[in-house]
């Protein structure tokens, strides 16, 4: 029975050596959504695989219990450190990614499989287009359960969803709270049954974490302010991730699960930038 979609990702870029630690430091904590990408220049995912297998051996997890997403990135994302031929064409490159990806992270299936930004940063190209159909092939074949995009407008999305019948079940985009918490995006997705996973809900909005309204509530709630951020993504129906280090602080972002806010709480931090 595969894992369901779980309330929160841990994300693994720019962990370096680090990473096989972390994860399993995040599995112990109670992590069961895993965030990665076969993109050498900011994620490590062999390392990723090397955190699983010792969460494995200790008795942590088992396969099952987990949700893995990782990531086909285009050329121009990457460094040398390359997953696939570059002079092969799309499709070659996602089958080798994707076969790639399966070796690092010592599985015959990824849970999602995410297209890693567009082509371009102005529309969704006959590339995206080309790719995504390759990644249809994939998740036919088994060897992922969903598909998703990351890294896009809503331009992207109308684009994409005019030229093809399947939308995406993940859309994942850095989330700053100056530009409304990405609220035309989200809406989109809201509008289809289209998963929205938030990233950078703390990195993006440092100043947020000090605005009297989320530390008011923080200290209301006994909570940290990063509580109440992860607990308003979730409100709005937001699937959050973190990629935090530290081990006290991965147990306090699990536990704003279990931390509702009222809809006057969340409209007032919905409201506070854009």
């Amino acid at each position: 029975m595969p894992s369901p979609i779980p309330d929160f990702l841990y994300g693994t870029a720019w962990k370096e050596d680090r990473t096989p630690a972390l994860v399993e430091l995040a599995l112990r904590m109670g992590f069961r959504g895993i965030d990665t990408a076969n993109q050498r220049r900011h994620y490590f995912e062999a390392g990723v695989g090397e955190g699983l297998v010792a969460a494995y051996r200790a008795g942590m997890v088992t396969r099952a219990d987990l949700f893995l997403q990782t990531k086909f990135t285009y050329r121009q994302g990457q460094d040398h450190r390359l997953p696939y031929d570059p002079a092969a064409s799309f499709s070659v490159q996602v089958a080798q990614s994707m076969a790639s990806s399966l070796e690092h992270l010592g599985t015959d299936y990824v849970d999602s499989y995410v297209l890693h930004g567009p082509a371009s940063g102005y529309g969704w190209t006959e590339a995206d287009a080309e790719v995504w159909e390759v990644m249809i092939k994939e998740r036919d074949a088994g060897r992922t359960r969903f598909l998703g995009v990351s890294n896009v407008s809503l331009r992207h999305l109308e684009q994409m969803t005019a030229a093809h019948t399947e939308t995406p079940a993940f859309v994942q985009n850095r989330c700053y709270a100056r530009l409304g918490w990405d609220r035309d995006v989200r809406k989109f997705c809201t509008e289809r049954a289209i998963v929205y996973q938030g990233f950078s809900l703390l990195t993006a909005n440092a100043e947020v974490l000090h605005y009297p309204l989320v530390t008011d509530l923080a200290a209301r709630a006994n909570a940290t302010p990063a509580q109440i951020v992860f607990s308003f993504a979730r409100s709005l129906g937001m699937l959050p991730l973190t990629g935090t280090s530290n081990a006290e602080h991965m147990k306090q972002d699990l536990a704003s699960v279990n931390m509702p806010l009222s809809p006057e709480a969340v409209q007032a931090i919905e409201s506070l930038a854009g």
